[in-house]
């Protein structure tokens, strides 16, 4: 009977269901097949089955999908957007047909070493919760942390930077204790003592050092005492001595006048240089040789001639001389108060024709021979060629 048999078993691999989903001859009639034996009229049972089943498996899969697209966010889209170019972008392969019966095994692909497509960079996806999960747990633990191990410095290291400090703590009291002297008003000038003035008045000297008094002494220096002594043609140069707590020695070497200019009724005292070093009414109170030709001579060549002669004269015979004059400078003429004159020629070899001047006036008188009368006394020394001086 054609109706009540059922439909004949069929394998597992030729793509129908098993013998016991298959349904039977009523069911296949109330389905509207005219030969509920045969399979295809099986076949088309299960697809008007199906379609209902598949409605409600649909439904659910499309809830899942959209699930899992509000979980992955734009980012998934974007990526899905451009695998679809790239799957467009391929050319069109052509469909695989597996026949009844055929045996079908799913490969694994191997990955695809593809280069990137030219053009900018895509931007990346926001991640979504469900992959930062997933990164999470698939992330490896943290490596665990290396000890460092410290080792001791060595012996000469510890000593080296030990005398490092303490120089360094040495230096910075010094520098503290310098600082507070040099600016502490315990050291400030109250006493100027000075020595070595014959010329300069003692008045006219602290009167002019004054504007140091109250300054501290480690501020003072030979600079600002010179400075302030300038103006006193007496003074040549100075040197200074601080004595702490309050006291400042200032030495005072003068400029030593050789000869007396007359100018007027007084007499004027000049160094070698010409520089008016004071002035005298007596002459006879001051032992210094008279220059002929007054004030006007100073700065001329016979000034310059006559200063740098007098200026080598041992003391014995300063002390003598009365006036020096010369017609040019390679004249120069001295004259020593007991009448004798000295001729001395130009400036050149000073220091001989001192030496043998000053030796031809302390020799004694040679004997006179047996039967000559005595020598007169010498009147004229002529030193203008040392080597053979001249007297008569």
């Amino acid at each position: 009977m054609a109706g009540s048999r059922r439909p004949r078993v069929v394998r597992s691999g030729s793509g129908l269901p098993p013998a016991e989903d298959l349904p039977t001859a009523a069911e296949l009639g109330a389905a509207g097949t005219d030969d509920g034996a045969t399979v295809e009229g099986a076949r088309r049972w299960l697809r008007r089955r199906g379609s209902a089943a598949g409605s409600a498996a649909g439904a659910q899969a499309a809830a899942a999908e959209k699930a899992t697209a509000n979980e992955t966010g734009a980012g998934q889209n974007l990526r899905d957007g451009q695998a679809g170019e790239e799957e467009a972008a391929l050319p069109e392969q052509p469909p695989v047909v597996v026949t009844a019966g055929a045996k079908v095994t799913v490969l694994p692909l191997p990955a695809l070493d593809v280069d990137p497509l030219p053009g900018p960079a895509p931007a990346p996806a926001p991640a979504s919760k469900t992959t930062s999960k997933a990164k999470a747990a698939s992330a490896p633990e943290p490596a665990p942390t290396a000890t460092v191990l410290s080792f001791p410095k060595p012996a000469f290291k510890v000593r080296r930077q030990r005398l490092w400090l303490v120089l360094g703590s040495v230096a910075a009291v010094i520098a503290v204790v310098v600082g507070a002297a040099i600016f502490s008003p315990i050291l400030a000038l109250k006493t100027i003592t000075i020595d070595g003035n014959k010329l300069a008045t003692m008045d006219v000297l602290q009167a002019s050092l004054a504007p140091l008094e109250g300054k501290p002494l480690p501020q003072i220096d030979e600079g600002q005492v010179a400075a302030l002594l300038a103006p006193l043609p007496q003074v040549d140069r100075v040197s200074i001595e601080a004595r702490p707590p309050s006291t400042l020695l200032v030495h005072i070497v003068e400029r030593e006048p050789v000869a007396l200019l007359k100018d007027g009724e007084s007499y004027i005292m000049v160094d070698p240089a010409g520089v008016a070093l004071g002035t005298t009414a007596d002459p006879a109170a001051i032992a210094l040789p008279l220059i002929d030709g007054g004030t006007a001579v100073i700065g001329n060549k016979i000034f310059v001639a006559i200063t740098s002669v007098l200026a080598v004269l041992p003391q014995s015979v300063l002390t003598k001389l009365e006036h020096a004059s010369a017609e040019s400078p390679d004249a120069v003429e001295l004259a020593l108060s007991d009448g004798k004159k000295i001729i001395w020629g130009n400036d050149s070899q000073n220091e001989l024709k001192a030496e043998v001047l000053d030796a031809l006036l302390n020799s004694p008188m040679p004997p006179p021979g047996k039967g000559q009368p005595e020598r007169a006394p010498i009147s004229v020394y002529d030193v203008s060629t040392p080597k053979h001086p001249v007297t008569r």
